[in-house]
This record gives structure tokens, sequence and C-alpha cells, in this order.
């Protein structure tokens, strides 16, 4: 499939997963949901959570029911500490794994903080026809994420191919 020659704006979701950041203080949500509408995607839904599988789960089960949403970004959970579950929230999920992402945000990562991306479980898949993206709690790690990986893929017009060019056969 070849890319698009024209931008098709996706409309997406942020979901901050922390139990210490409030709306106030949410940098990395923050930078996701102006970065998406900088690139020229819509912002369906946001919402901030703390670590807690079940709700992770509820919220990001009910997007991905939504056939309005395209997309949705986490940032938060991906880390080894007791309370990170974000990884064990939504990969049951998932109807296919990405793995390409994560190991590619690890390998672009390394690059930027050296042997300390090791500790990153950074993921992407798809559930139900709608890309998810997690990726870790910083606001370094969202802007390397988005500004490298995610906003290409998400552009119709990346070539030689991408994600949005997907978008209508993902149900097949």
């Amino acid at each position: 499939m070849t890319a698009s020659a024209d931008f098709l704006p996706l409309s997406l979701c942020v979901l901050t997963v922390s139990d210490s950041r409030t709306p106030a203080n949410d940098s990395s949500g923050d930078y996701l949901a102006q970065a998406l509408a900088d690139a020229g995607h819509r912002l369906a839904a946001r919402a901030l959570l703390p670590d807690d599988k079940y709700r992770l789960r509820a919220t990001v089960s009910q997007w991905i029911a939504d056939d309005a949403v395209d997309g949705i970004l986490v940032t938060g959970g991906t880390g080894f500490t007791g309370r990170d579950s974000t990884p064990e929230a939504l990969m049951p999920l998932l109807d296919k794994r990405m793995d390409g992402f994560g190991e590619l945000f690890r390998a672009i990562s390394f690059e930027e903080i050296g042997t300390s991306t090791l500790q990153s479980r950074a993921f992407a898949g798809l559930a139900n026809g709608t890309f998810v993206f997690a990726l870790p709690g910083s606001t370094s790690a969202c802007r390397t994420g988005w500004e490298k990986i995610i906003r290409a893929q998400l552009d119709a017009r990346t070539r030689p191919c991408n994600l949005a060019n997907l978008k209508p056969r993902l149900k097949e």
C-alpha cells in the first residue's frame, strides 16, 4: 500500500498513568495532547488515572470499543516498581502486538539515556482496530516516542508506508 498524498487527521486519546501527577502538573500528558494537536490530529479524550490495572483496563476498553477513536497514547506505568502495571493492564486487551515499537523505542532511547533504557517496558499494539502506544512517564520519553516514531507512523503521507493508511483495513 502506498502512502496517501493527503494528511488524514486521526482521533486520539491520551491517558496518563500516575499515582503522583495531577492535571496541574501532568507535563507528559500535556506534551502528548499538544503534540498530536500540532500534528493536525484531534484529541478525542484525555484521562489521568492512578497505577491501577483494573481502572486502566476499564478506561482503555471504553476507548477501544468506540469506533470514533483511532488511537490511544498512554504515558506512565511502564517501569519496574511495584505499582507500575500498564503492560499487565493493557497487553491482554491487544489483538496484535507491535513488537517493533518497543524495540525501536529502546534503541533510540539508548542513544539518549544509555543502559537506563532497560527499565522501559514501552509497547504498542492493535485492539479492535485502535492503535495503542504505551510510553514511559517522563516528558522526554514521550517526546522521543512521538517525534521519532509515532508522529510519522500516524501521518498518512509517510513513505514508504505508515499505520494511518492501514486504518480502513484493520478490522478485515
